[in-house]
């Protein structure tokens, strides 16, 4: 069961914060700094004792209350409740949220904190943290995407907050709205539990979100994937649900040559390792999530469409099931992908690189794209050496990587830019075909690397970046604006880059 989106809207600031304003709202959050040692609010000492004459509060004094114990660290929070007696004694709260100094992170903390205290309530808050569009939008998404939650229990659906930003944010909140409401999407796609998130149910969403957006579906399966050697290999292995390639397009209307973005989903609904069965067992209970690079590309072509975005964007869906079966792809097997590449299967589990491949090929070949990208949980390899909380990108185009890199602070889909290290192609070596897909040969064991320069030899001449997402698009506790599952990471930083082009 999964929950409404929380509503965003901002408040125009009046000559005065008056009680009648506040009153309309069950919580207030105001930013809290440390300034030469001392805790206080950071807002001005007009605006701070028009608050406190409203709710009859000490601020200095229910911060003395806490002692050492708060910092003024991003993300603190003092929680004081407040009796309102002008409506049935209802109990309001004030929230004195940590802002530290200040940076993108830390007002993306902020926001998060928020969001947490309210989660799962009715609670209709009104934040005067943020201090412009920037901030605003940070402020916004973190705040709702920190109450996100997925069930399927059969008790009542939970209650959905409200946040409103004191400002004149109206259009940053519509602009958010869209941000939040695609990368929310994509949460609810991955969190959706594999037996009933086939390769063809994702292609139904696809259909459904194409009914509600200006963007068009083709979906192709059974003898249409003919030419795509890689996605039949690996979804062939299950007969109950075999592969779809699903081609999701946005045309802005005008008549002007527009840069055209191709991005391409790994869409593993899930994912036994195959063959190669995954060891131990237990780590195949997050595979529901290996495919979350097809719900970010495909939400972000959505979201393109919904914002009107001057860019031609198309997404493209690898979407297949990896099984273990009498139909599975075996080590040793030869496929050819789209385009006539040959590639020696060495790891069934290596399985996402080979549903890419056909993609990438695909999309030199046919869409003639300015930009062409990748996004993949693809290896452990990044997650060990970038952690959790970033992802991995690879491209030789200096520039494209920079503006990916700067927008991630932004976002909060945080990147590092990595080496495509050419010393190690010679890994990709085959006896017995044009290459090898896991790179096995030398052991220069950078797996993320490897896989990489893998992709590489299907992008032709094009604009390319890849993303290794393994880390970040998966959160094993709840944590910020994040919670435990699929995270929708990639969807708010590549609509913000597009937005950009």
């Amino acid at each position: 069961m999964n929950r409404p989106i929380p509503k965003l809207g901002s408040v125009e600031s009046p000559s005065e914060i008056s009680e009648k304003l506040l009153r309309k709202f069950t919580h207030i959050a105001l930013p809290l700094i440390s300034k030469e040692g001392k805790l206080e609010i950071d807002l001005s000492k007009k605006e701070i004792k028009q608050i406190a004459s409203i709710y009859n509060l000490d601020f200095d004094a229910e911060i003395k209350k806490f002692g050492n114990g708060i910092t003024g660290k991003a993300g603190e929070v003092i929680d004081i409740p407040v009796l309102n007696e002008k409506s049935n004694n209802e109990v309001m709260r004030v929230l004195l949220v940590g802002v530290g100094a200040k940076t993108q992170s830390d007002i993306r903390k902020a926001g998060a904190a928020v969001g947490r205290k309210v989660k799962a309530s009715k609670a209709k808050v009104l934040s005067v943290i943020a201090k412009n569009a920037q901030s605003a939008q940070i402020h916004f998404i973190a705040s709702a995407l920190a109450t996100y939650s997925w069930s399927q229990k059969t008790a009542a659906q939970p209650d959905t907050p409200e946040f409103h930003l004191l400002g004149d944010f109206s259009e940053t909140a519509d602009y958010a709205a869209v941000l939040l409401k695609a990368t929310w999407q994509a949460r609810d796609l991955i969190h959706t539990p594999s037996n009933i998130k086939s390769p063809a149910w994702m292609a139904e969403q696809a259909k459904k979100l194409a009914k509600t957006t200006s963007v068009t579906i083709k979906v192709k399966s059974g003898k249409e994937l003919a030419e795509f050697g890689g996605l039949r290999a690996v979804g062939n292995s299950s007969q109950k649900n075999p592969p779809r390639f699903v081609e999701v397009s946005y045309r802005p209307k005008t008549t002007k040559k527009v840069p055209h973005v191709v991005l391409v989903g790994k869409g593993i609904t899930f994912d036994t390792g195959g063959v190669s069965l995954k060891r131990p067992y237990d780590t195949m209970t997050a595979m529901k999530s290996d495919m979350s690079g097809a719900a970010a590309v495909l939400m972000v072509a959505v979201a393109a469409a919904e914002l009107k975005l001057p860019v031609r964007v198309t997404a493209l869906l690898m979407l297949a099931e990896n099984a273990l079966s009498g139909t599975s792809q075996r080590p040793s097997d030869v496929i050819t992908h789209y385009g006539g590449t040959t590639v020696e299967v060495i790891n069934t589990d290596a399985e996402g690189r080979l549903v890419l491949a056909d993609g990438l090929a695909y999309a030199d070949k046919n869409l003639d794209p300015d930009y062409l990208i990748d996004v993949a949980t693809l290896t452990g390899a990044a997650t060990l050496g970038l952690s959790r909380f970033y992802g991995a990108m690879y491209t030789r185009d200096k520039k494209l990587a920079n503006q990916l890199s700067d927008l991630s602070d932004l976002t909060g889909d945080r990147i590092w830019h990595m080496p495509l290290v050419d010393d190690y192609s010679i890994a990709l070596d085959s006896d017995v075909a044009d290459f090898n897909h896991t790179a096995d040969k030398f052991k220069f064991q950078a797996g993320s690397v490897t896989a990489a320069l893998f992709l590489e030899k299907f992008v032709g001449q094009r604009k390319w970046a890849h993303l290794d997402i393994a880390g970040p698009a998966r959160s094993e506790i709840d944590a910020g604006e994040n919670v435990k599952g699929g995270t929708g990471y990639g969807v708010r930083l590549l609509i913000e880059w597009i937005s950009k082009l």
